[in-house]
């Protein structure tokens, strides 16, 4: 027992060259601590969370209804046509990928676990699993919630300089130039010509 004779358990554990006993505590305890596993556990570690369970859960079911039908597929349809996948198992998809934001965002404020970090390496290392299998095998893609409001924003942004140069054009007042013909100065040659005759 450590705790009562201290001692007598340092010298047991550190008497060989190599320290063996010590360095494998130490690895799977810096291994325990990397993988953030305690965040898989419940606050008194008596067992997986229910969040963790739900979304192992949701995960094997995803799987699961990747292979179904992928069995289905391969007697008819060339290995690059994932339609069947795509189509059959976006609902299950969709609510795994969900869940794991909602797990993430959780964790971040203490979670069920208590610890606030990363979420465990387990649910990481299977969301990793079924995104690459989702994305990159089966070419399958989450349709985005926020295409008409991208658009719609875009629209505006593109639309705005030609409403600008409109009413700018509209607004402005189209001055037409008068020309203002200058009055003639009568030519000396004339001016002579009075004074002759009134004198």
């Amino acid at each position: 027992n450590s705790t009562e004779s201290h001692d007598c358990a340092k010298s047991i554990l550190t008497s060989d060259r190599l320290q063996m006993v010590v360095t494998l505590s130490e690895f799977f305890n810096e291994t325990w601590e990397t993988a953030n596993c305690a965040n898989c556990l419940k606050n008194n570690s008596e067992g997986l969370s229910n969040s963790t369970v739900e979304f192992l859960d949701l995960f094997n079911k995803s799987l699961t209804c990747f292979e179904d039908n992928l069995q289905g597929q391969t007697s008819y349809l060339s290995p690059n046509n994932y339609t069947e996948v795509c189509k059959n198992c976006n609902e299950t998809y969709r609510m795994l990928n969900d869940l794991y934001n909602n797990l993430q965002r959780m964790n971040r404020q203490g979670g069920e676990s208590g610890h606030s970090a990363h979420l465990c390496i387990d649910v990481e290392d299977a969301m990793n699993i079924t995104r690459k299998l989702w994305s990159r095998t089966f070419n399958c893609s989450l349709p985005c919630s926020d295409t008409v409001p991208v658009i719609a924003v875009s629209s505006f942004i593109l639309f705005l300089p030609i409403v600008f140069y409109l009413s700018s054009f509209l607004h402005s007042k189209q001055k037409k130039r008068i020309l203002i013909l200058p009055k003639r100065i009568q030519s000396n040659a004339s001016l002579v010509n009075i004074q002759e005759k009134y004198s």
